[in-house]
């Protein structure tokens, strides 16, 4: 069991009164003193690697959880039981930081050179660093090549493509892009990115504006009514659910898949599946639709410091993890493009460099407390208004929406 820091003191300060020395044993020297690290179960391996012998002499522990559950953990664990360095996901910063779960760190500046700009500004919140990026993803337009021959390069030619194959009972759905009941704002961004939509403004410095919500902006607005289209021709369906998504492409029977690399895996294992990684293409001319931006990060606890192991901690947080090895290590067992430039120049895995060149101009998932109030209502327009028959015009639905979001910001 991990002893506190406390009765570690108690022990160094005895120890000093016998030997008649002021000296104490630091904390982060005694012999059951460690650096915990929560992590998901695709690095542990790598983590375990790099450190075979712990870090600057204080022995490293990797434990493993489930990714999805991590932030609920780091928010409920007690003090005994927590890690001192998490891995973690840029929009859970601004709830992680307000409760005093993870403490801010310093990177130097020829560190945060060496890492892709947009991955450190995203773990940056009300203008302090929570957190060191090592990989960033977002997702991408899946083609399948034994059924599309020549890639479309508008939205327009993709929904023909796919509609025709659909009619001629080819395939069974035309556009695999997951929502289900929830829905799913975050695999719809591309679609309402493309067709003018944003979440929040910014300021001149930069950050976010919570006042100026663009879910239904005027250009939004004009362009709403492709998704009614969408809607009537069967193009998008919000009864497609990930695994019914998934299901359909790896099957041969969806032409096109809207997902991130966690699913590369599946697609490189389906026999004679041949395919295409490219970004969403224009809806509509003179916009660029682009995806949400994730990145992954190690972040300091507040636990590491009642642990004694805060200053080891924190130099593996803000400086080993910044290194061209560590997130070289990490991108060859988790299938993320790292957020070191040096270790992404040696990526030749091409699957991730094309999802990397799709998620080119995208744009950083929020990170503060304001966006909890966003995926809900965002989610549930795009399930209204393509749900099939009797669904709600897209005008109505985004409306709507930007509403709710007004109303529970304040």
């Amino acid at each position: 069991m991990r002893r506190s820091l406390r009765a570690i003191v108690a022990t160094s300060a005895v120890a000093a009164v016998a030997f008649g020395s002021l000296l104490a044993v630091p904390a982060a020297q005694a012999a059951d003193n460690k650096i915990v690290i929560w992590t998901d179960a695709d690095r542990a391996p790598a983590i375990r690697y790099l450190f075979p012998n712990g870090y600057k002499g204080v022995p490293v522990e990797v434990v493993v959880k489930p990714f999805e559950e991590l932030r609920d953990s780091l928010s409920k664990v007690t003090a005994d039981a927590a890690p001192d360095v998490a891995i973690g996901a840029n929009d859970w910063v601004g709830e992680l930081a307000a409760n005093g779960v993870i403490v801010s760190i310093n990177l130097a500046s020829s560190a945060a050179a060496g890492l892709e700009a947009g991955a450190v500004q995203a773990f940056n919140y009300n203008g302090k660093q929570y957190g060191t990026p090592v990989a960033v993803e977002n997702i991408a337009l899946i083609t399948n090549a034994n059924l599309i021959k020549k890639q479309p390069t508008t939205f327009a030619d993709l929904s023909s493509q796919a509609l025709a194959l659909k009619k001629a009972g080819k395939v069974t759905i035309p556009l695999a892009v997951q929502q289900g009941s929830g829905g799913d704002a975050y695999h719809m961004y591309p679609l309402f990115s493309g067709l003018g939509g944003y979440i929040f403004g910014t300021t001149a410095k930069g950050a976010y504006n919570t006042k100026d919500i663009g879910i239904y902006n005027k250009t939004f607005a004009a362009n709403s009514k492709l998704i009614d289209t969408w809607n009537s021709t069967g193009l998008i369906n919000s009864k497609v659910t990930g695994d019914i998504a998934k299901a359909a492409f790896l099957a041969g029977k969806a032409p096109f898949w809207i997902t991130g690399p966690w699913n590369l895996s599946d697609i490189k294992a389906t026999k004679n599946l041949k395919y295409r990684i490219t970004a969403v293409p224009p809806i509509v001319s003179g916009i660029k639709p682009v995806p949400f931006v994730g990145s992954q990060g190690f972040m300091l606890t507040k636990y590491a410091a009642a642990h004694g192991v805060e200053s080891a901690a924190r130099s593996l947080v803000s400086e080993y993890m910044t290194t061209e090895k560590a997130q070289y290590n990490l991108s060859a067992v988790n299938d993320r493009f790292p957020a070191n430039k040096a270790a992404a120049a040696r990526v030749t895995n091409p699957q991730l460099k094309a999802f990397g060149a799709a998620g080119s101009g995208g744009i950083p998932i929020p990170n503060i407390s304001q966006m909890n109030s966003v995926w809900g209502p965002l989610g549930s327009a795009w399930v209204s208004s393509t749900r099939g028959p009797g669904a709600i015009p897209a005008a109505k639905a985004f409306a709507q929406a930007q509403g709710a979001v007004k109303k529970a910001i304040g």
